[in-house]
């Protein structure tokens, strides 16, 4: 795990062809899984079954993507909250990223395409798509582990039943000499677990419990990372860190990624079972996606910890 002055986080192989609940290989990885998610809140992904192609095919067409003129772009938008487009903002002028809200169906995919490309393109629908259902999967098991892990899994199914996958595409580009190398600010994420994969250029940067600065290095083509969101750190009572986390660049490359983000379309609250005397209840059930709408709100924007402000007991 690295010395203290520098850790590293956790690099779990998701690769073993017998990774397969019920197996001892499963359940071997799934107490990692938690074991990283409540110490780091997040851990990188091995995963050699993603397929070299598609990885170029994907960050190929997220180029032409964001060479789209910028008013064709600010066409992404939708009703929830923090889903569309984002960029043109002063304050970190490197960062532009797009959201397509259920990305896993092709219908999802498919709105997206047309409102970029109102001529079509098929390829981009084809492979974002195809991409978007290899994080969903990793995504999948990852979540299985977690509820096993703690005994839970009998509202695993559930749970799986109502969520919403939204997938942003993000880029960063290379800093200029006069400019902050900022590409995005410090924050947490709002999701249950987000799924991430890029380029091969580092810039993530996460916080540790105490305060120590992780560089993320996930920069070969079958790396992923895992983050803990702030709807499952409540889930847990508190138990798994939603890690707050930045990106930093340098360089002179853009750095192109994407983020799979696992919503909850309903009212999520604390099992029973991760209740005690040691865990007393932290969070009242909350609805997710009314998380994303306190956050946008001044109160949710400047809290400290904004699920804590919106749930908290």
């Amino acid at each position: 795990m690295g010395s203290e002055s520098s850790p590293n986080l956790p690099i779990l192989n998701f690769s073993d062809p017998e990774l397969k609940p019920g197996t001892d290989s499963w359940s071997v990885t799934s107490r990692k899984v938690t074991q990283a998610l409540e110490q780091y809140g997040c851990f990188v992904i091995e995963y050699d079954k993603f397929p070299l192609q598609l990885h170029n095919k994907v960050f190929s067409l997220m180029e032409e993507l964001f060479h789209l003129p910028t008013e064709t772009k600010m066409k992404n938008r939708y009703e929830k909250p923090l889903n569309g487009y984002v960029g043109q903002i002063p304050k970190i002028p490197l960062h532009e990223s797009l959201g397509i809200d259920n990305a896993t169906s092709l219908e999802g995919t498919q709105f997206f395409t047309k409102l970029m490309w109102p001529q079509g393109n098929d390829i981009f629908c084809e492979y974002i798509c195809k991409y978007a259902k290899v994080a969903a999967e990793l995504d999948r098991m990852v979540t299985r582990m977690i509820f096993e892990s703690y005994g839970v899994e009998k509202y695993h199914d559930a749970y799986i039943d109502t969520i919403t996958c939204l997938l942003r595409l993000l880029k960063n580009r290379a800093p200029r000499p006069d400019e902050t190398n900022l590409g995005f600010i410090t924050h947490t994420d709002k999701s249950f677990t987000t799924i991430l994969h890029q380029n091969q250029i580092n810039a993530l940067e996460v916080e540790t419990r105490d305060g120590n600065r992780i560089n993320v290095d996930y920069s070969s083509p079958s790396s992923f990372v895992v983050i803990a969101g702030d709807a499952l750190m409540a889930w847990s009572n508190d138990r798994i860190l939603s890690p707050r986390h930045q990106v930093v660049m340098s360089g002179n490359i853009d750095r192109y990624s994407l983020g799979l983000f696992a919503f909850n379309n309903g009212t999520l609250e604390v099992p029973e079972e991760l209740v005690d005397d040691q865990h007393p209840l932290k969070y009242k059930p909350f609805d997710h996606l009314g998380l994303l709408r306190f956050y946008r709100t001044d109160e949710g924007y400047t809290s400290k910890c904004p699920i804590k402000a919106y749930c908290g007991v």
